[in-house]
């Protein structure tokens, strides 16, 4: 059994609880994703599904990725990403469409996506530090304070929480709840944030507990 599917994120919105409790939610749009191939143990070494999401124009993609794609008869995709298994069932083709329907029974999912890049930025807003005195007198009220002595160890340790890029990374959430599955949209509405802005690409899997 596949073990998630490719998506983008759509943007935030909110929904009522039966009790008229607030629930923030967040609109995902998970497939449809063309099945590319199937990799197996005795073939590649690994037992793995390759899957590709969103169409790109041909003239912006290699001669290698015309050729792949072109093999099972699609488009080429933007977003090509594998997803290990430890068996492959005899519903899986090349080619076919994975939908959203894969998570109709699914109660939690992890989400992985690339978080906003905010540039450089300095200590205060990277790590959340409080700063110094807001006092007369003071000349560095947002300084990150004392790195380390410098006759021992003479040298600032690696890791240490200083100014710096901010953002841009590759963030996973996990035990996202999953509200509502809509088949006919391929949307996924789940309760709370996801890493990334709106029409970011995704990678959705299911939860632990779910596998």
């Amino acid at each position: 059994m596949i073990a998630g599917l490719l998506g983008k994120k759509l943007g935030m919105t909110q929904i009522f609880s039966k009790e008229g409790g607030l629930i923030p939610v967040t609109l995902l749009q998970a497939g449809p994703c063309d099945l590319l191939q199937i990799k197996t143990n005795e073939n590649d070494g690994y037992s793995a599904l390759q899957l590709g999401f969103d169409e790109r124009k041909k003239k912006r993609s290699s001669k290698a990725e015309i050729g792949h794609c072109s093999k099972v008869k699609t488009g080429v995709k933007r977003l090509i990403r594998e997803f290990r298994t430890d068996t492959i069932g005899e519903e899986y083709k090349q080619g076919q469409a994975l939908t959203v329907a894969v998570f109709d029974d699914v109660k939690s999912i992890d989400v992985t996506g690339t978080s906003k890049g905010k540039g450089f930025a300095g200590a205060m807003k990277r790590w959340g530090f409080r700063g110094g005195p807001a006092t007369h007198g003071c000349t560095t009220p947002r300084s990150a304070g004392s790195v380390g002595a410098g006759t021992s160890p003479g040298h600032v340790h690696k890791g240490k929480k200083m100014a710096g890029r901010m953002g841009g990374k590759r963030i996973t959430v996990k035990n996202l709840n999953v509200i509502k599955v809509d088949t006919d949209r391929n949307l996924l509405v789940v309760k709370g944030a996801v890493p990334g802005p709106n029409g970011g690409y995704i990678i959705i899997r299911k939860s632990r507990s779910e596998l």
